[in-house]
């Protein structure tokens, strides 16, 4: 089977950076946990929001690395002593990610009910207009 990329494609000149990054999204395989919602809450602002119900402040580490937003929760061992009959509340470490768009920038992050809410906001591109003179041969 041969592979089509975006190179291939005459009019769609410097896109091979969207390629890699429909690639890299492909890859990431995020599983079910936790639980996360996605909403515009302006024309250039959006809210992730994670349910991290029983991770502190101090569990949950919230990098960007190379245009990704990375979230991590790991809740530090506190059972000793402790004979649980019935575990169903999820302690597992977790890693989320989420890619950016260039100009998508991470405001601030507010832990509130069990939520983790992550702000981001894009920056609208001005537009450039330029005129490229012509010379003789």
């Amino acid at each position: 089977m041969t592979k089509l990329t975006l190179g291939s494609y005459p009019h769609l000149l410097g896109f091979e950076q969207l390629e890699r990054l429909l690639e890299r999204t492909a890859k990431s395989g995020n599983e079910g946990y936790p639980p996360f919602n996605i909403e515009q809450t302006s024309d250039y602002s959006y809210r992730i929001t994670l349910a991290v119900a029983g991770f502190a402040e101090g569990d949950l580490a919230i990098t960007v690395e190379d245009r990704q937003l990375v979230i991590r929760g790991r809740q530090k061992e506190d059972g000793e002593g402790r004979v649980f009959l019935h575990r169903g509340i999820a302690a597992r470490q977790f890693q989320r990610t989420f890619v950016l768009a260039d100009g998508v920038e991470v405001g601030e992050a507010i832990m509130e009910n069990g939520l983790l809410h992550v702000d981001l906001t894009r920056a609208m591109p001005e537009t450039v207009v330029q005129t490229i003179n012509i010379r003789k041969g």
